[in-house]
């Protein structure tokens, strides 16, 4: 992936990396970097916990299994920051610059020409914990997306384990999850979200088909963006098998088989690794959102 193709913008991360949980209380699973197993529940709980979705307290994740502990509590005021400096460390230039572009994307390429507006937002780096809108959060929780603050929070030690552990390394893995993430935010924006989440409260039988839905339309969304460094000559082929690696790897048939050593399709809330390369590879093959409409389809 060649970063110096992305576009640029400036100021879209908020680091509070090596700051002390704001506050954060109770045990969770934060992983180790020493590549030993969360708390001491095994290696099971590894493959979970590291992959945890946010579905019902507020947040998407997109990238795991809620319920398990490690996942945001209850609503909680999130420290007040604006993003500082851009990162000088490989890991957070990275991050700055796929965020950037990510959203430029979205903002000059889709949502000027369609006569929105589109509002930036920002990532929020951290180590082991810290507080959102969407509550209190550990290193276990992996990437999500707070609504309620409208940010995207990512602490990096889920990036070793997907390549470690779930096989799925590369930079394009990363960059995926990131373009996933700010498809949430555009859910947002378009009042997607909203109106998923008031469906869900309404028709709770429905509520995870409805999530599993969400989930695959920012897959769709990430592949997008993968069209567009793709044309920009930004990334190759290669990179472009890394994204749908990645995608594989975090379905819930993979995680819960890997996990639990069972699959269970009735608390499916992301989909299935099928169902996240397919929406990934139509986003990536048209470049269209309008091609991303899962609540409309057979997915």
């Amino acid at each position: 992936m060649k970063l110096r193709r992305l576009r640029r913008r400036g100021g879209g991360v908020i680091d509070r990396r090596g700051q002390r949980g704001f506050g954060f209380g109770g045990g969770g699973f934060p992983v180790s970097t020493g590549g030993g197993v969360i708390g001491g529940g095994g290696i099971a709980l590894v493959l979970l916990a590291i992959v945890i979705g946010l579905q019902f307290c507020g947040g998407e994740g997109g990238f795991g299994i809620p319920g398990l502990p490690g996942d945001l509590g209850g609503a909680q005021g999130a420290p007040s920051g604006q993003s500082g400096p851009a990162p000088t460390d490989d890991f957070g230039e990275f991050v700055d610059a796929v965020g950037d572009d990510v959203q430029i994307m979205w903002d000059r390429d889709i949502f000027q020409p369609a006569g929105r507006s589109y509002e930036y937002t920002e990532i929020v780096l951290f180590t082991q914990r810290t507080n959102s809108a969407c509550g209190a959060a550990s290193a276990g929780v992996g990437p999500f997306y707070c609504p309620a603050d409208r940010l995207v929070y990512l602490e990096e030690t889920f990036f070793r384990e997907l390549a470690r552990r779930f096989g799925a390394p590369g930079d394009f893995a990363r960059a995926y999850v990131l373009a996933h993430e700010f498809g949430h935010h555009v859910q947002t924006l378009l009042g997607i979200e909203g109106d998923v989440r008031r469906q869900q409260r309404a028709n709770p039988d429905d509520a995870n088909e409805l999530s599993v839905r969400l989930e695959l339309q920012a897959d769709c969304f990430a592949g997008v963006w993968a069209n567009s460094v793709y044309d920009r000559e930004a990334v190759n082929d290669a990179d472009i098998e890394e994204g749908l690696n990645a995608a594989a790897a975090v379905g819930d048939d993979r995680l819960q088989q890997q996990g639990q050593g069972r699959v269970n399709p009735d608390t499916f809330t992301h989909g299935t690794s099928e169902q996240r390369t397919t929406w990934f590879r139509r986003g990536f093959a048209s470049g269209d959102p309008e091609d991303c409409d899962t609540f409309n389809a057979d997915v």
